[in-house]
C-alpha cells in the first residue's frame, strides 16, 4: 500500500509539473511529452481506483467498470480536439484506442497468459470474445459502408454528418441491450481476492478517482494545446500522434491491469478488461462522440479520410475473433496482434 501511495503522489506531482509548464509558456515539445507521460500516469491511477472499487465484484462488472473508467483519458482528448478543431487527432486518438487495445494490449496479454499455463495455451470463456468481435463487425461495417460511399461521391456521401448520427444512436442501442444481458448473466469465476493492505478504502477509492479524473481532463486540455507546435518540432504527424501516442498513454489501465492479470493466471478476468474497453470504444465511447460533437463546429463522422484505416480495422476485427473466438490462445498468437499493431504503427510513422 505505501508503495502505491508514493506511486500515487509522484503521479501527481508530475501533473502539476505539466501544468506548470503549460502556464509558464514552456517549450511545447517539452509540454507535449509531459502531459503524454502525465495522461498514462492518470490512467494507471484510475485503474488502482476502479480495481479497488471493484475488488468485490466478478469479472463481468470489475472489467466493465475499469473499461469505463480507464477511456477516460481518450474521451477527454478527443472532446478538447473537437473544441480546437483538431479532427484528425480525435479521430486517430479512437482508432489508436482500439489498435491499443485490440492488438498490442491483447496480444501482450496472450503471450503472458499462454506462458503462465503449463501447457502454453491461455484459456478463457469464450463468450466476451466473440460478443466483441461481433460488435467491433458492427461498427466496422458503419465505418466501412461510409467509407465507400465518400470514395464513390454518390448522393448518400453527402448527409455523412446526418447517416453516422443515425448510425451512432443504433451503435448505442445494441451496446445497451448487450451490456445488460452481459451483466446479468452469472459468472463461475469470483473477483480477484485482492489482500487488505492493497485496496484502499472506498471513500479512498472514490476520492482517488475523482481526483485523478479532474486531472485528466486539464492533462488533456494542455496536450491539445501544445499539440501543433510540439508536432511540427518532431517532424511528426498528428495521425501517428492519436494513434500511437495517445493510444498507448491513454490505455495504461488496460496496459498494465491487463497484462499483470494474465501473466498471473487471472485469464478470464484479463478478457474481461481488455475486451470491454474494445467493445466500450467501438461501440459507446466513439458514437457517443459523434452524438456529442453535434454541439461543436467540427463534427465527427464515422468517415475516415484514409482507407489504409477502413482496411486496418477490418483486419483487426478478423484477427481479433480468428484468435480468441475459441476461448484459447497460444503466444505465437499474441506475438501476431502484436506485429500487426507494430506494422500499422511503422506505416502511420511515414505517412
Amino acid at each position: 500500500m505505501r508503495r502505491r501511495l508514493l506511486l500515487l503522489g509522484a503521479i501527481f506531482a508530475f501533473t502539476a509539473v505539466a501544468g506548470a509548464l503549460h502556464y509558464a509558456g514552456a517549450e511545447p515539445v517539452a509540454v507535449f511529452v509531459t502531459c503524454a507521460i502525465a495522461l498514462g500516469g492518470l490512467a494507471w491511477a484510475i485503474g488502482i481506483g476502479t480495481e479497488s472499487v471493484g475488488s468485490h465484484f466478478g469479472p463481468a462488472i470489475t472489467g466493465v467498470l475499469q473499461s469505463t473508467l480507464g477511456n477516460l483519458p481518450e474521451l477527454f482528448i478527443v472532446v478538447f480536439s473537437l473544441a480546437a478543431g483538431e479532427i484528425v487527432v480525435a479521430q486517430t486518438s479512437i482508432l489508436g484506442s482500439l489498435f491499443a487495445n485490440a492488438l498490442l494490449v491483447l496480444g501482450l496479454a496472450i503471450v503472458a497468459g499462454s506462458t503462465r499455463a503449463s501447457d502454453g495455451v491461455m484459456r478463457f470463456r469464450a463468450r466476451l470474445p466473440n460478443d466483441t468481435a461481433t460488435l467491433l463487425l458492427l461498427a466496422v461495417f458503419i465505418i466501412l459502408l461510409l467509407g465507400v460511399s465518400d470514395r464513390a461521391g454518390d448522393q448518400a456521401s453527402e448527409h455523412q454528418v446526418e447517416i453516422s448520427s443515425i448510425g451512432a444512436v443504433c451503435l448505442l442501442s445494441v451496446y445497451a441491450v448487450w451490456l445488460w444481458s452481459y451483466l446479468r448473466t452469472p459468472g463461475d469465476e469470483p473477483a480477484i481476492e485482492q489482500p487488505a493492505h492493497s485496496v484502499l478504502p472506498l471513500g479512498g477509492a472514490v476520492g482517488l478517482l475523482a481526483l485523478a479524473g479532474v486531472g485528466a481532463a486539464f492533462v488533456s486540455d494542455w496536450f491539445v494545446d501544445s499539440l501543433d507546435p510540439a508536432v511540427e518540432a518532431l517532424g511528426i504527424s498528428k495521425a501517428f500522434t492519436g494513434l500511437v501516442i495517445v493510444g498507448i498513454a491513454g490505455n495504461a489501465v488496460e496496459n498494465v491491469v491487463g497484462i499483470t492479470l494474465a501473466a498471473k493466471g487471472h485469464s478470464d478476468l484479463a478478457i474481461s478488461v481488455i475486451k470491454n474497453s474494445v467493445a466500450q470504444i467501438a461501440v459507446f465511447l466513439y458514437p457517443a462522440l459523434v452524438l456529442v460533437s453535434l454541439f461543436f463546429d467540427n463534427r465527427l463522422t464515422f468517415v475516415l479520410q484514409n482507407p489504409v484505416y477502413i482496411g486496418a480495422l477490418l483486419v483487426m476485427a478478423l484477427a481479433l475473433w480468428q484468435v480468441t473466438g475459441d476461448g484459447e490462445a497460444a503466444a505465437f498468437e499474441g506475438w501476431a496482434l502484436v506485429a500487426i499493431y507494430v506494422i500499422l504503427a511503422v506505416l502511420t510513422f511515414y505517412e
